[in-house]
């Protein structure tokens, strides 16, 4: 079960479908392969052993995984560095589709029926990740599946899924003061009244157009004088920007009698002609002042970082999340998308704390470079440990090790 497992991982690690099938003709031609030295796999299984057996494999099983690298990195005060307004670690939730088709599905399919007759069957999952302004890295935790529930007659939806991963993880990061960031699909009542349940603080994303209660309010409190503007001017570059900030607090978020109060705030970002460049609003249960404003829209702003640093390096950058590795009955879909998510963790694991990871990573171009040169000499030659594969690139690249690392 451990070779199928790390079988199935080392083709998202190397980031090569094919990564199986090379070692095994290096296995026959050498007695070794990097599948045996790299990964500790003591004999290499068939594509079809693998899906077979991981079909039956749920995905959770893999999740104290994720918990391991979390307190790995809190541990060694890596965790330090992502904190927000109030020194809260932010955590985005977003949903993000890892399959679709016409044809092919399971039991965990969600379903679509179009107009014209056709049926998509498809697989999205949430995808939880520390974040924090100024960082380029995004900190994977573990996904949540937007699968179909026992006992629910309604397909599940993307806020029913984000409060199941709340609920399950609320004992885990509530106690180190987290901040949940969202878009504009979480900045609802229901929603926000579980996470200050769970003891939880959000900052969400809030639309004019699915919050005009709210912003009725805003214009109130603006024509009696009481929104709170003030505008600075911010070099970017070569160029001057004008931020305008407004603020308000305690505005109900709906129109109902037991109306939540929460926080609102804007930015509007114009160049010095005037253009809009950037605008978007947030509400938050934080109390903002003149003072924090600035600190909560920078917070609220790293929600991006979900999208950007995360969804779209797994989708674009050589995961290929939304291919179909293999789909199975039942769970082989999940599982291979969560050991996905898993390597592109530990990748972001060893640019914290492996130096020679990070130094070649730095020195390389881009990161497709990285991993061709990676695959390349995975296919060719057989490295006695990780180490000995760093080494050798550094080597090649002439690249020094600084001396305590030598």
């Amino acid at each position: 079960m451990e070779d199928i497992v790390l079988s199935a991982f080392s083709v998202f690690f190397i980031q090569s479908p094919s990564f199986l099938a090379y070692q095994k003709t290096m296995k026959n031609a050498n007695g070794m392969s990097n599948a045996e030295t790299l990964f500790t796999i003591e004999k290499i299984p068939s594509d079809n052993h693998i899906r077979d057996i991981l079909d039956n494999v749920h995905p959770e099983l893999l999740f104290p995984v994720f918990d391991m690298i979390f307190e790995m990195l809190k541990k060694n005060g890596y965790l330090n560095s992502f904190r927000g307004i109030n020194r809260n670690l932010l955590i985005a939730l977003d949903g993000t589709q890892c399959f679709s088709s016409e044809k092919i599905h399971c039991k965990n399919c969600s379903v679509t029926h179009h107009r014209d007759g056709t049926t998509t069957y498809h697989h999205s999952v949430i995808t939880p990740v520390i974040v924090t302004p100024g960082k380029k890295h995004a900190i994977s935790l573990c996904p949540e599946f937007i699968t179909p529930q026992d006992g629910h007659e309604k397909q599940d939806s993307e806020i029913a899924t984000a409060k199941r991963w709340i609920c399950k993880y609320a004992g885990k990061y509530v106690a180190k003061q987290t901040t949940i960031l969202g878009d504009d699909l979480y900045s609802r009542q229901p929603f926000c009244e579980e996470l200050l349940e769970l003891g939880f603080h959000f900052i969400l994303v809030c639309k004019q157009t699915s919050h005009k209660t709210l912003y009725k309010w805003v214009n109130l409190v603006e024509s009696i004088g009481n929104l709170h503007v003030f505008t600075i001017k911010v070099l970017n570059g070569r160029k001057t920007e004008i931020h305008t900030y407004r603020y308000a607090n305690k505005l109900p978020i709906r129109d109902t009698d037991d109306a939540l109060m929460v926080n609102w705030c804007e930015l509007t970002i114009r160049n010095e002609g005037g253009e809009i460049l950037y605008k978007n609003a947030f509400i938050t249960d934080h109390i903002i002042t003149a003072e924090n404003v600035t600190s909560i829209v920078r917070s609220g702003r790293a929600r991006w970082k979900i999208e950007n640093e995360n969804n779209n390096t797994l989708k674009t950058k050589g995961y290929n999340l939304e291919h179909n590795y293999g789909h199975g009955d039942d769970h082989l879909s999940t599982v291979l998308v969560t050991l996905n998510i898993l390597a592109f963790l530990i990748h972001t694991l060893m640019e914290f704390i492996d130096e020679k990871y990070r130094l070649l990573r730095d020195s390389l171009p881009t990161r497709k470079t990285f991993f061709d040169d990676i695959r390349a000499l995975t296919r060719y030659m057989c490295f006695g440990s990780w180490d000995d594969m760093m080494d050798f690139m550094l080597k090649g690249l002439e690249i020094e090790m600084p001396p305590n690392q030598r």
